[in-house]
């Protein structure tokens, strides 16, 4: 496996709202924000061996956070939301 789809994909997103979309052939991930579409379909097909069928994204605007008398932001960030073809599945767990 080519580590540069290691690098798009970051993490899988473990929400109970994403768990109930698991149901449905619906999974969340994290992503690297410069990827597109396409990238994150070559590499959640070549990772997990499954048939992607749709992708949505969505960018993660960075939010405001304080430590102490310090104020920053976050890391922006990126999510997928891929569905896959019936009868497929992705073992997260």
């Amino acid at each position: 496996m080519d580590t540069k789809y290691l690098d798009i994909i970051k993490a899988p997103v473990i929400t109970e709202k994403s768990s109930n979309e698991q149901a449905k052939g619906k999974y969340t991930f994290r992503v690297d924000p410069k990827a597109n579409k396409t990238e994150i379909k070559h590499a959640i097909e070549k990772i997990f061996n499954v048939k992607v069928v749709s992708i949505s994204t969505l960018n993660e605007k960075p939010k405001k956070k304080r430590v102490g008398r310090y104020t920053g932001l976050t890391n922006r960030s990126k999510k997928a939301i891929v569905t896959l073809a019936e009868g497929e599945s992705i073992d997260i767990g």
